[in-house]
């Protein structure tokens, strides 16, 4: 059975099949499918995961001995397995098709790919996880229907935005959805619930598009002191959000200290990033980083930032913006 990403939580609703396959063009609706069905299975009593990535070199007989062995134990468990490429070749073909005749008992199968041309949908080891489990197809979404993509997920967190106002979002993105994505979780940040004022969303958009609130990441992974500095002094003369800054820290603090924790028990640091949604530019400087803090060092900082973050909203005394430099400095210490 076929369906598309955004239909997966009504689906979720009626239960869990014990096979998923998720594919398609739009990277963010594939991860978010796979997180919906990582949780709904842990609510469900699917406690413990073992996660396998078919790169190159990989055996698929470790796949097998994965799925005969979970059967064997009374916990309830998931099997993850990635294939970044999209093609398992004729080895990881017969290991599919395999997996799809016998899925392992107490256990839910979740299978995530890349994008997937026409001819490997047509592929008899596709054919067979399709027939016997659920795939979902995390498609793109055309420009057409971007406007109410993104009025759909701002309903999420109970704002609401003109024609005008999502025309104009839906321009600033270009097409790029994972960039819409972050627009609206920004507009969360900025904004109360509630109808969004068209000027001041125009305004924070381009602020940042200017600002490059974005950018403190890269610069905070980097080390880059001096640079961070500048940078926060020309957001705080020119009124970006509090909130919005503080963000931009904290997610990197925390995508850290997630990394820090899976290499701890034993998971290759390639993996970690992906686990801990580390794409991009991020995946090289993201080591470097790590090599400077401690995990006692990250736990502060996390703390520090919900302290910040009552600093901001008003409960406690204290300027926001010095405490937001000073938190920043923290990932970067002096050597």
């Amino acid at each position: 059975m076929r369906i598309d990403s955004e239909r997966l939580p009504q689906h979720l609703k009626r239960g869990l099949s014990p096979l998923y396959v998720i594919f398609g063009e739009e990277l963010l609706l594939a991860l978010e499918a796979a997180d919906r069905i990582r949780s709904a299975a842990a609510a469900a009593g699917f406690q413990e995961r073992k996660v396998l990535i078919a790169e190159t070199g990989f055996d698929w007989g470790e796949l097998l001995a994965a799925a005969s062995s979970l059967s064997l134990f009374a916990a309830r468990r998931i099997l993850d397995l990635r294939i970044p490429s999209g093609k398992p070749g004729k080895e990881g073909a017969e290991a599919l098709t395999a997996l799809a005749d016998s899925p392992p008992e107490e256990t839910v199968v979740l299978i995530s790919l890349q994008r997937v041309d026409r001819q490997t949908q047509a592929a008899k080891w596709f054919e067979a996880l399709e027939n016997r489990g659920i795939a979902i197809h995390a498609a793109a979404v055309p420009r057409a229907r971007l406007t109410a993509w993104i009025a759909q997920r701002l309903s999420l967190q109970d704002q609401q935005a003109s024609e005008d106002t999502l025309a104009f979002v839906a321009d600033r993105v270009e097409g790029n959805l994972m960039a819409a994505h972050q627009e609206v979780q920004k507009l969360a940040l900025l904004f109360p619930p509630g109808e969004l004022p068209f000027d001041k969303v125009k305004d924070a958009v381009l602020d940042v598009a200017r600002f490059d609130v974005f950018e403190l990441g890269p610069v905070l992974l980097r080390g880059e002191r001096a640079h961070f500095v500048r940078m926060m002094d020309g957001l705080r003369g020119e009124g970006v959000a509090t909130p919005l800054v503080l963000w931009a820290i904290a997610e990197e603090a925390r995508a850290l200290a997630r990394v820090q924790g899976l290499t701890a028990h034993a998971m290759p640091l390639p993996q970690a990033m992906r686990e801990a949604r580390v794409w991009g530019p991020r995946q090289q400087l993201l080591p470097k980083a790590l090599g400077r803090l401690s995990r006692r060092t990250l736990i502060d900082i996390l703390a520090r930032s919900a302290e910040v973050d009552r600093m901001i909203k008003g409960l406690r005394q204290g300027d926001a913006w010095d405490a937001l430099l000073s938190l920043g400095l923290s990932l970067m210490p002096s050597r």
